[in-house]
């Protein structure tokens, strides 16, 4: 589940989350009556107040929750950790960073087997791009620039808050315009996308949506010379 969201602030309570319609959609792939999820928040250097508003969101989830934390040092062995989850969701930040210290760590292989396996991975913007072929990205500055080492599990670029930050969109036309990065799927914030293999198979949002005018998914690619930009609304693909 690659998305620009999966959590959403609980209304009058400062800094409180709770899980919305993506999060919850990657628990149900899961098949488990209580799924074990794998927290990996390397890509803002596994921050503690994420890490522990994460567990907070997740309290009455109905799921197990822990973490792979690399900061300073793997908290757990990260094979094992890995291996024995249900879901792994990626938290957001430096996806430049996040690719580095898992290839130094392993983790990069470990995930590629967990995929193969069958465990639902998700996450979010760094935690999305991660598992594509690359995307757009600030972790070298506050203009973006192009991350094309990612793990490509799914063959495909990666732009995420498409509609609340200026640079995404042109940025991402753009890179497949180049040939920089291949086709591409986007979401908005708070959007995310299902994929089945390498197939995008459903567009899922965190709370109920316009299908029409609310936010959506996009997918993106060069045909003849030209970029073209199809919305994808909530729902099956």
């Amino acid at each position: 589940m690659a998305s620009s969201g999966g959590f959403v602030p609980v209304p009058g309570l400062w800094g409180v989350m709770r899980p919305g319609r993506i999060f919850t959609r990657a628990l149900e792939l899961t098949g488990a009556e209580r799924p074990r999820v794998l927290l990996v928040l390397t890509a803002s250097g596994d921050n503690a107040s994420y890490l522990a508003t994460m567990y907070a969101a997740l309290a009455e989830a109905h799921c197990q929750v822990s973490h792979l934390s690399l900061f300073t040092q793997p908290n757990q062995d990260p094979g094992t950790a890995i291996g024995q989850s249900d879901l792994i969701w990626v938290g957001g930040g430096s996806v430049a960073n996040l690719l580095a210290v898992w290839k130094v760590h392993g983790i990069d292989h470990h995930m590629r087997q967990a995929w193969a396996d069958g465990t639902i991975l998700g996450g979010v913007s760094a935690g999305s791009i991660c598992w594509h072929a690359g995307g757009t990205t600030d972790s070298f500055g506050a203009d973006l620039q192009p991350v094309t080492n990612a793990l490509a599990l799914v063959p495909y670029g990666n732009g995420v808050h498409y509609d609340s930050e200026a640079q995404r969109r042109p940025k991402l036309h753009e890179l497949v315009e180049s040939l920089v990065l291949p086709a591409a799927y986007a979401t908005d914030d708070h959007v995310g996308i299902l994929y089945e293999g390498d197939e995008a198979t459903e567009v899922v949002t965190d709370s109920p949506v316009d299908p029409q005018t609310g936010p959506a998914a996009y997918f993106v690619e060069r045909v003849g010379g030209a970029v073209i930009e199809r919305r994808l609304p909530a729902g099956s693909l």
